[in-house]
Protein backbone atom coordinates (compact mmCIF):
# COMPACT_ATOMS: atom_id res chain seq x y z
CA UNK A 1 0.00 0.00 0.00
CA UNK A 2 1.75 3.46 -1.03
CA UNK A 3 1.76 6.55 1.20
CA UNK A 4 -0.90 8.10 0.00
CA UNK A 5 -3.18 4.89 0.20
CA UNK A 6 -2.70 4.61 3.51
CA UNK A 7 -3.06 8.00 4.29
CA UNK A 8 -6.71 8.07 2.75
CA UNK A 9 -7.40 4.92 4.52
CA UNK A 10 -6.10 6.51 7.80
CA UNK A 11 -8.16 9.86 7.37
CA UNK A 12 -11.40 7.94 6.40
CA UNK A 13 -10.78 5.63 9.66
CA UNK A 14 -10.86 8.58 11.73
CA UNK A 15 -14.17 9.82 10.05
CA UNK A 16 -11.77 13.00 8.85
CA UNK A 17 -13.90 13.27 5.61
CA UNK A 18 -16.68 15.61 5.56
CA UNK A 19 -18.15 13.99 2.68
CA UNK A 20 -17.30 12.28 -0.43
CA UNK A 21 -16.41 15.53 -2.43
CA UNK A 22 -14.09 16.29 0.11
CA UNK A 23 -12.60 12.77 0.11
CA UNK A 24 -12.22 12.52 -4.01
CA UNK A 25 -10.92 16.29 -3.95
CA UNK A 26 -8.04 15.23 -1.54
CA UNK A 27 -7.30 11.81 -3.15
CA UNK A 28 -7.84 13.96 -6.52
CA UNK A 29 -4.46 16.31 -5.51
CA UNK A 30 -2.65 13.34 -3.91
CA UNK A 31 -2.64 11.04 -6.79
CA UNK A 32 -1.34 13.99 -8.86
CA UNK A 33 1.10 15.37 -6.57
CA UNK A 34 2.70 13.32 -4.14
CA UNK A 35 5.94 12.20 -6.38
CA UNK A 36 6.74 16.00 -6.97
CA UNK A 37 9.99 16.63 -5.52
CA UNK A 38 8.09 20.07 -3.33
CA UNK A 39 5.47 16.86 -2.15
CA UNK A 40 5.88 16.95 1.68
CA UNK A 41 3.76 16.30 4.83
CA UNK A 42 2.92 19.91 5.70
CA UNK A 43 1.65 20.19 2.02
CA UNK A 44 -0.54 17.19 2.20
CA UNK A 45 -2.05 18.92 5.66
CA UNK A 46 -2.53 22.17 3.04
CA UNK A 47 -4.19 19.36 0.58
CA UNK A 48 -6.45 18.09 2.84
CA UNK A 49 -7.65 21.80 3.92
CA UNK A 50 -8.06 22.93 0.60
CA UNK A 51 -10.40 19.87 -0.18
CA UNK A 52 -13.10 21.23 2.12
CA UNK A 53 -14.31 23.16 -0.86
CA UNK A 54 -14.23 23.63 -4.07
CA UNK A 55 -13.12 27.15 -3.40
CA UNK A 56 -10.15 26.52 -1.86
CA UNK A 57 -9.67 23.03 -4.13
CA UNK A 58 -9.21 25.26 -7.28
CA UNK A 59 -7.31 27.91 -5.53
CA UNK A 60 -4.61 24.95 -4.53
CA UNK A 61 -4.74 23.01 -7.75
CA UNK A 62 -3.86 26.10 -9.63
CA UNK A 63 -1.01 26.48 -7.40
CA UNK A 64 0.23 23.06 -7.47
CA UNK A 65 0.11 22.97 -11.62
CA UNK A 66 2.24 26.52 -11.25
CA UNK A 67 4.89 24.42 -8.93
CA UNK A 68 5.24 21.32 -10.77
CA UNK A 69 4.98 23.14 -14.36
CA UNK A 70 7.67 25.51 -12.80
CA UNK A 71 9.49 22.41 -11.51
CA UNK A 72 9.72 23.85 -7.96
CA UNK A 73 11.57 21.74 -5.67
CA UNK A 74 9.84 22.89 -2.31
CA UNK A 75 6.76 24.81 -1.23
CA UNK A 76 8.77 28.21 -0.39
CA UNK A 77 6.77 30.27 -3.04
CA UNK A 78 3.61 28.32 -2.22
CA UNK A 79 4.22 29.56 1.43
CA UNK A 80 4.81 33.46 0.35
CA UNK A 81 1.71 32.94 -1.82
CA UNK A 82 -0.36 32.02 1.68
CA UNK A 83 0.96 35.24 3.00
CA UNK A 84 -0.52 37.27 0.51
CA UNK A 85 -3.93 35.33 -0.06
CA UNK A 86 -3.59 35.79 3.51
CA UNK A 87 -3.85 39.72 3.59
CA UNK A 88 -3.25 42.31 6.41
CA UNK A 89 -6.95 42.07 7.78
CA UNK A 90 -8.20 39.18 9.56
CA UNK A 91 -10.93 37.52 8.09
CA UNK A 92 -12.22 33.59 7.98
CA UNK A 93 -9.97 32.98 5.28
CA UNK A 94 -6.94 34.86 7.06
CA UNK A 95 -6.92 32.32 9.74
CA UNK A 96 -7.48 29.84 7.22
CA UNK A 97 -4.36 30.76 5.24
CA UNK A 98 -2.43 31.60 8.48
CA UNK A 99 -3.14 27.68 9.25
CA UNK A 100 -2.10 26.02 6.13
CA UNK A 101 1.55 28.31 6.61
CA UNK A 102 1.92 26.66 9.59
CA UNK A 103 1.80 23.42 8.02
CA UNK A 104 4.08 24.24 5.84
CA UNK A 105 6.20 26.02 8.18
CA UNK A 106 6.09 22.78 10.57
CA UNK A 107 4.69 25.13 13.42
CA UNK A 108 2.29 24.98 15.82
CA UNK A 109 -1.10 26.22 15.36
CA UNK A 110 -3.79 27.83 18.07
CA UNK A 111 -6.29 29.75 16.87
CA UNK A 112 -7.35 32.22 20.01
CA UNK A 113 -10.68 31.56 21.06
CA UNK A 114 -11.45 35.72 20.62
CA UNK A 115 -10.94 35.26 16.96
CA UNK A 116 -13.43 36.68 15.02
CA UNK A 117 -14.38 33.75 12.81
CA UNK A 118 -17.61 31.58 12.01
CA UNK A 119 -18.24 28.27 14.31
CA UNK A 120 -18.33 26.32 10.63
CA UNK A 121 -14.40 27.87 10.16
CA UNK A 122 -13.45 27.27 13.13
CA UNK A 123 -15.31 24.00 12.72
CA UNK A 124 -13.05 23.22 9.61
CA UNK A 125 -9.62 24.22 11.92
CA UNK A 126 -10.26 22.21 14.31
CA UNK A 127 -10.79 18.90 11.43
CA UNK A 128 -7.72 20.02 9.65
CA UNK A 129 -5.54 20.24 13.08
CA UNK A 130 -7.33 16.94 13.44
CA UNK A 131 -6.07 15.67 10.44
CA UNK A 132 -2.75 16.84 10.62
CA UNK A 133 -2.12 14.52 13.46
CA UNK A 134 -3.22 11.60 11.41
CA UNK A 135 -0.77 12.53 8.82
CA UNK A 136 2.17 12.84 11.17
CA UNK A 137 1.54 9.42 12.32
CA UNK A 138 1.63 7.59 8.97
Amino acid sequence: MSWSDKCIAALAEKKLFENSGHRTRFKELLDCYADYPFFNRGLCKCMYLSAWDEEHFCIMLETLMSMSLGQERNTDDMRIQGDVLAGDEPTPDYYMYQLSNAFLDGAPFRLSPDADIDPEKRYTIRQALRAAEVIDSI
